[in-house]
């Protein structure tokens, strides 16, 4: 199965997958965020495959990019309390990087070499056995980078 946030990530399922993703595999759009990340797969059986695609930040990252995520975290950047890390399905053909993941849109950040999306620990802390995701780097942790790459003017916000 493959999980998208929203409909502007269609596009990335090809460009990642192939257009023969759409025959093998169906696809939810569960929304931004982990409230609808919960909602859209609670009923989804724990042994499904899950491939995660989608738009994420990076501080360092070029635009474009595509990442395989290997493994993931939520990010609470004020706190110091240790969250669970959750390892993911390794793919060789695209570089490797950790994710984290937010309740909000990350403006700011001193960490490096990694991607913040705001869906993919919420999928992982579900219980899902065998989860592969794909991030393409669509910002340079700004609303308007977001915007402009995407397509999606669903972010607007003041930066």
């Amino acid at each position: 199965m493959i999980v998208i946030a929203t409909t502007a990530e269609i596009k990335l399922i090809e460009q990642i997958l192939g257009e023969q993703a759409y025959e093998y595999y169906p696809i939810i759009i569960t929304g931004v965020g982990g409230a609808n990340v919960c909602e859209h797969l609670r009923h989804v059986p724990l042994d499904t495959k899950i491939i995660n695609i989608g738009y994420a930040g990076s501080s360092n990252t070029e635009i474009g990019t595509v990442v395989n995520v290997t493994s993931c975290k939520i990010y609470h950047p004020n706190v110091t309390y240790k969250e669970p890390t959750y390892t993911l399905a390794f793919s060789p053909i695209h570089p490797n990087m950790v994710c984290y993941t937010s309740n909000d849109f990350v403006l700011e950040s001193k960490e490096k070499n990694c991607v913040f999306d705001m869906e993919l620990a919420h999928i992982c802390a579900m219980g899902f056995k065998d989860i592969q995701s794909f991030k393409v780097v669509s910002d340079n942790l700004s609303l308007h980078q977001y915007d402009k790459t995407t397509g999606d003017n669903n972010c607007k916000a003041a930066e």
